[in-house]
Order: C-alpha cells, then structure tokens, then sequence
C-alpha cells in the first residue's frame, strides 16, 4: 500500500483550517492510501480525534527555520513515502521524491508586517519569494484555493498553470449557540469585521468610510474583531487619539459571539487589498450576513454576486457600498439571499475528492 504523507504543522492556526477540513473529509473518503498526519504536539489529539484511521506522527519543526530545512527533512526520508502534501508553501526545499505543495496567496510577498522586525522581516520575504518559486518547479503538483490565485502562481514563478489545480475551500455553520458581545445589542446598528490587522486587510481605510458614514448616522457602530496583537493596539490607539467614537475592539472572540454577531451585523464589510479565498466573508454569507466587500484579487471569483463591491482604495466608494447595504432592505435582504446560495456552492468534501484526485494523478494511480 502506497503511503502519503499531509504536512500539518498548521493545523489550528487560521490558515490551517484548510488543511484540518482536508484531513477530516479525506478520512471520510476512507481512500486506499495509508495516511500519516504530521502535526505539533499540541494538535495530535485534534487529529486522532478526526482521523482516528490515519497515523498520526509529532512533527516539531517551526516554519521557516533552520530546523525545517534539516529536522523535518529527514524525519520525512526516514518514513519512506510514496507522496507528500505539504499545506503551505514552506518546506524542505532540497526534499527529492514526489510532492504536491497547496500555494494559497502571494500576499506575503507583497505586503510588508509592520508588526514584525523590519529588517528580519524584509530578509524573509526575500528568501519567501526565492522559495515559492523554488517549490512551484520542485512539486510535482501545485493546489491553489482560486482561478485567481492560480494565474497568479503561473506568471509570479513561471510556472505551467497545467500543473496547477484549483480546489475551492468552503464555510462552515457555526453550531455553537448565539452569544452577545460586550458593549452590543440587538438594538445596535453595526458594521462588523473580524480577521486581522495587517496592512493588506486595509482596515484604515474601513475605519475612515466609517467616520463618513457616522456624520449621518450617530449611533452606527464599528465591529473590529480578532486577537490584539501589536498591529491591532496601534490602530486602536489611531482610533483613540483622533476621538472617533463607537469603534469596538473585541480581541478574540468564541464561536458563539461570532455567530452573534454575523446574525446580527447589519453589514459584514471586507475591505481588503489580497485574499487568497475569502473564507470570513463566505462565512458571513452562511449566517445570513449581508457583504460588502472589496473588488480586488480573488473575491469577485469566491463571492460571485452575492456581495457589494467596492474599489478598497476609494473611502468614499466604500461608505457608499455600505451605506447602500444599511438603507436599503430590500437590497440587504436580496443579498442575504444571495449569500446563502453562493456559500452553498463550496462544499470540503469536494475539495477533498478533487485534492485525492490529484494524489492519483501524481502517483499514476
């Protein structure tokens, strides 16, 4: 029986609830492949519980690490695979033998994290961006979430976008019971987002649409949700220092007041700049969210016409967009509608089938 191997170290992070719906709808697949899951140590249990028929094997290598470049490369020989499916684009760049590499983005190579050392931080996107071309001519098979993302793979490292397979991700219904948040209620008019801060998520110049839309309407409220790291502190100190009121930070919020607050937002706004799916406003569309998002990247492919698009770089377009979403019911509703069915669309299992079906092809099975 030929064995393959999913690299899983994200597991559990944003980004690795890609790899986690993988793993947990190509065990459901019951495929004729032995499985080893390679994961950290605080994620083992969460895999044995999801994919009890899969080995599941500690794998201690950071990203981006010495360690990964010479640790997990030889854990990885000592399993002797048929296959490896790494769920990012970080990995041993001198591995030799069969792999498939899932590319999400190329955000990172075009946005700078001001929350990171600036000097480190301009280091690793360089070597980032020798990597992503690298692994897209070693992997055997490329895996990208949109059509846009593909293109954008095939002409960033020259690759042939014949060895590129899209695989759509999907939004799940959240099934923990509704929670209100601190400082809300269901008497409340709300914008809402939650993801996080960094530049390319253009968050500014949300909180600037907003400051128009609040002339006219006095009680609106903005919903920034998401984990405070430094890049969030500062823009709630922007916020505080130039007195613009009813801005509420959450920090990290359960599944619960998530639920809460989809169900009740009067517009989910995602304004940003570089997505690789989307995921949060799908998420929205599922919970009967009405979205205004941004034009840019891969979101018009994902949310078809089930949003409200606007140019991300014009404040005045967007508090349009929103405005638009907030006055007019008919128009929300019509789009919640619409939200529901374009969410409906994705579906893991598929991406799975279609992810295994790329392993066939691999393998010449």
């Amino acid at each position: 029986m030929k064995t393959i191997a999913i690299d899983a170290r994200e597991s559990g992070t944003t980004t690795g609830r890609y790899v986690d719906k993988l793993i947990e709808y190509l065990h459901q697949l019951n495929p004729s492949y032995k499985f080893i899951i390679l994961t950290k140590k605080k994620r083992l249990e969460f895999m044995q519980q999801i994919a009890p028929k899969f080995e599941v094997v500690e794998c201690p290598y950071k990203e981006f690490t010495f360690a990964e470049q010479i640790g997990f490369l030889k854990q990885i020989k000592r399993l002797n695979l048929s296959l490896i499916h790494f769920g990012m684009v970080q990995q041993p760049i001198f591995l030799r033998g069969k792999n498939v590499t899932t590319m999400h983005d190329l955000t990172t190579v075009r946005f700078r994290n001001p929350d990171k050392n600036w000097l480190i931080f301009t280091i690793k996107q360089q070597v980032y961006k020798w990597v992503n071309r690298i692994v897209a001519h070693t992997s055997e098979a490329i895996i990208t979430p949109t059509e846009y993302v593909k293109d954008d793979v095939a002409k960033f490292t020259h690759t042939n976008s014949r060895k590129i397979t899209v695989t759509y991700e999907a939004a799940d219904k959240i099934t923990d019971a509704p929670e209100p948040v601190e400082g809300l209620s269901e008497n409340d008019q709300f914008i809402m987002y939650v993801g996080r801060p960094t530049p390319h998520k253009n968050l500014e110049r949300l909180i600037e649409a907003y400051v128009v839309l609040k002339k006219d309407n006095r009680g609106l409220k903005l919903v920034l949700a998401g984990k405070k790291d430094s890049n969030y502190k500062a823009i709630e100190r922007k916020v505080k220092d130039q007195m613009i009121s009813d801005v509420i930070f959450t920090g990290f919020i359960g599944e619960g007041q998530l639920r809460w607050l989809y169900e009740h937002t009067a517009v989910y706004a995602f304004p940003s700049l570089s997505e690789g799916f989307g995921l949060p406003g799908l998420e929205a569309m599922v919970h009967g969210a009405p979205v205004a998002s941004s034009n840019a990247t891969c979101l018009p492919e994902v949310y078809g016409d089930a949003a409200e698009y606007f140019d991300p770089l014009d404040v005045e377009a967007m508090a349009a967009s929103l405005k638009k979403v907030m006055t007019n019911k008919a128009h929300a509703d019509k789009l919640r509608d619409l939200g529901r069915r374009q969410a409906g669309k994705y579906s893991w299992r598929r991406m799975a089938e279609q992810t295994l079906a790329v392993y066939k092809d691999v393998l010449g099975d």
